[in-house]
């Protein structure tokens, strides 16, 4: 048995925010919470006074590039980047090359998932070859083991399509994950459209492109009700969308990443493709929005739309080097630094937008610390400060965050009731 003692054990899935302990059995489960029995041996204690233990974070949203896009990063290299980050369950995108649009891909996929330390998870495509003109066979992916669909990366056009998809997410229960940024309303990628845009040169990301798509897509399922998912939230007006949706009691799900909640546009001023992102950074205005969306439930989840690419691919030009940025090992940091230490989120209210909200969308055996549950745990520090190294466990290293001092440092994290990932550094 293992004992982590005296942590803040915080678990809002239970209502729990007290100084305890865990104890975890042989089997990997948690044998209990609350004040461990001092006549008991263990084979391993950890002491965790004066930090925080919490559920192992779930990430609904990451790239591993796996199959085809291996020189960026592969599920070995992206659920060590997990673990280091605290992330005991995360869920792969499906815009791999090929695309997970076919069972013989996902099938493949799947068994070399099952076999890495912590629990990789996958998706599948909503349309054949991410084409947006028909439908894959969901029934077969489902049975094959995707836990939901989307095309991320690619917005779909097509109502007619949209709403056989949402239908059809609903009649088998699962969730359908967007990329809003409609390509008409585009002038350019990556950089928002406005002061900044403007002095590089750019035509710009506008937010109408991402928040127009979003309220398309979320009144086409307000008589469907499947369990509708817009990804990576980036503006303001976005936020007050889901917010009157939900008002009117319609079904969605929010996220927001760590640099949307930490950054704005002028990061990409100081360090240029580094902080290009789809849908990108944007003003003040709109981060403050989003700070504000998670704070009162309108937004559901954190997560971190995980994007490796390589040195060579990101040191190209702006206008021509591919947008998006790895954040599995900095998201932690980035919440805790420009949400929690700034007074305007709680540790309870980010670790539930971590943990058991995104669990709940999948419906998985997750993000809770009761007793019986798969002990699956990260043990972290919010006070301590630390600097964003130039290497990761992740293969990639197009981070904008690099040389930035953090709080919130990630100490250990436990799967299955083994440990994953210790720090090192002290």
């Amino acid at each position: 048995m293992k004992l982590i003692k005296g942590g803040r054990v915080i678990d809002p899935a239970n209502n729990i925010d007290c100084i305890t302990d865990i104890v975890i059995d042989d089997s990997g489960k948690i044998k209990s919470v609350g004040a461990s029995d001092p006549e008991a041996s263990y084979e391993e204690v950890i002491d965790a006074n004066g930090k925080v233990v919490a559920p192992g974070f779930v990430d609904v949203h990451v790239h591993f590039r796996d199959p085809g896009l291996t020189y960026k990063e592969d599920i070995q290299t992206g659920a060590a980047a997990a673990a280091a980050g605290g992330y005991t369950t995360v869920i792969c995108m499906a815009n791999t090359k090929p695309p997970v649009d076919s069972v013989e891909i996902l099938t493949e996929l799947v068994k070399r998932e099952k076999q890495l330390p912590i629990h990789v998870l996958q998706t599948a495509n909503v349309t054949m070859g991410m084409q947006g003109r028909e439908l894959t066979d969901m029934d077969a992916l489902l049975s094959a083991g995707a836990v939901g669909f989307t095309d991320d990366g690619v917005p779909i056009a097509d109502e007619k399509l949209m709403v056989e998809a949402l239908a059809k997410c609903k009649e088998l229960d699962v969730p359908i994950s967007l990329h809003e940024e409609d390509p008409v309303l585009m002038k350019s990628a990556g950089v928002n459209k406005g002061t900044v845009s403007d002095r590089l040169g750019l035509g710009g990301a506008p937010d109408e492109a991402e928040y127009v798509l979003a309220a398309r897509d979320v009144m086409l399922n307000r008589k469907i009700g499947a369990k509708l998912d817009i990804q990576h939230i980036s503006s303001g007006v976005t936020v007050d969308v889901l917010r009157a949706a939900k008002k009117m009691g319609i079904k969605v799900y929010g996220e927001v990443t760590p640099q949307h909640l930490a950054a704005t546009e002028e990061l990409v001023l100081e360090r240029g493709s580094l902080a290009r992102v789809n849908p990108p950074l944007r003003t003040e205005e709109d981060r403050q929005a989003l700070i504000r969306g998670l704070a009162d439930g309108t937004i559901d989840m954190i997560a971190t739309d995980h994007a490796p690419h390589s040195i060579e691919e990101k040191s190209k030009p702006i206008a021509e080097a591919p947008s998006g940025m790895i954040g599995l090992e900095t998201a932690l940091g980035l919440v805790i630094t420009h949400t929690v230490r700034t007074g305007q989120l709680s540790l309870s209210q980010i670790i539930k937008a971590l943990t058991i909200n995104p669990a709940m969308l999948y419906k998985l055996n997750a993000g809770t610390l009761s007793e019986g549950a798969t002990a699956d745990m990260v043990i972290f520090d919010p006070e301590e400060q630390w600097t964003v190294p130039e290497k990761f466990a992740s293969k990639a290293t197009n981070s904008p965050f690099i040389g930035m001092s953090l709080y919130g440092k990630i100490k250990t994290t436990i799967c299955r009731g083994i440990i994953v990932y210790e720090d090192t550094a002290n």
